[in-house]
């Protein structure tokens, strides 16, 4: 599998001086697999427009796209590209687009269909040329006609949210973002009024578990591919609840789940290319000789084999 990345930022767009190393482009990734050069599609963010120009460039010509396009969820930075991907408005593509089981009356089809009407863009979903379908996806495993297995696992994050973990000959990419580390929601000091030592430990029991659960979706894949929006000095002072990982987080859980390599992934836009650089110097030094997983930082336009 070769895994192609076109937008590697978090939260919004932050084209720039500072970012123009990393890049500034929100989330989206391209993994090709096996002999017929499968194609699937990781969120929709800002980095799916350059994406489609590609394709639409290099492989059009040589007949239809067909893409399998993995939303994690709908926050506006993993589906703002979407109306932009070219590849929407050309005849004889198809795009099978999956994404989570919300909570809401609205399914994955209408919620794109509102980013395609009038009042946000000029193209109305029932003017798309291309076929489109939709799938929505729970917990579950699943393959695809060409062998690919897909692997999904629902993340901590405000809104339902998925990993993905897709194997094929042997190989393995797992995606983990937007995620923060499960924690117990219930007071744990003995001082604080609403103290039930019960509960304490329910709660403890319930966040280890479920960051066990974590790591054993993505355990031993060849790469993996982690939310780290924050330092972890970062996350304790003001980011706690919202959605999103430290690097050390990362890191730690890379490490016990035996993964070869973690990249570094959701950068925080006002995250400089200097600081990402110092960052990864910095915890590939804390790990030497304590570790076996390859650190590096997701960068636009980068390509890892796996």
């Amino acid at each position: 599998m070769q895994v192609e990345f076109w937008g590697v930022r978090g939260s919004i767009p932050s084209p720039g001086p500072d970012t123009v190393e990393y890049g500034g482009n929100t989330s989206c990734i391209a993994i090709r697999y096996g002999p017929h050069s499968g194609l699937i599609v990781v969120d929709a963010g800002t980095g799916i427009k350059r994406l489609g120009d590609h394709l639409v460039k290099s492989e059009l010509p040589n007949g239809s796209i067909h893409a399998h396009l993995f939303l994690t969820h709908t926050h506006w930075d993993h589906i703002m590209g979407f109306p932009f991907f070219t590849p929407i408005f050309i005849p004889g593509n198809e795009i099978d687009v999956y994404g989570p089981v919300t909570h809401e009356n609205d399914t994955i089809e209408q919620i794109i269909g509102m980013q395609l009407s009038y009042r946000y863009f000029p193209v109305r979903q029932n003017e798309l040329a291309a076929t489109i379908r939709y799938h929505e996806l729970k917990e579950e495993t699943f393959d695809l006609p060409d062998g690919m297995r897909i692997t999904t696992k629902f993340l901590n994050h405000p809104i339902l949210c998925l990993g993905y973990r897709f194997d094929y000959g042997g190989k393995s990419v797992a995606t983990v973002y937007d995620n923060e580390p499960f924690r117990n929601l219930f007071p744990t000091d003995p001082q604080h009024p609403d103290y039930d030592p019960g509960l304490a430990e329910e709660g403890e029991d319930a966040a280890r578990e479920q960051n066990e659960q974590l790591r054993a979706f993505f355990h031993g894949s060849d790469l993996l591919i982690h939310d780290s929006q924050y330092t972890l000095q970062e996350y304790l002072k003001a980011r706690i609840g919202w959605g999103h990982s430290p690097f050390e987080f990362a890191i730690n859980a890379a490490h016990k789940g035996q993964v070869k390599t973690l990249a570094f992934f959701h950068h925080d836009p006002l995250r400089s290319d200097h600081e990402l650089r110092e960052l990864l110097a910095s915890y590939r030094s804390m790990i030497k000789g304590k570790s076996r997983v390859t650190l590096t930082v997701a960068q636009e336009q980068d390509t890892i084999t796996v």
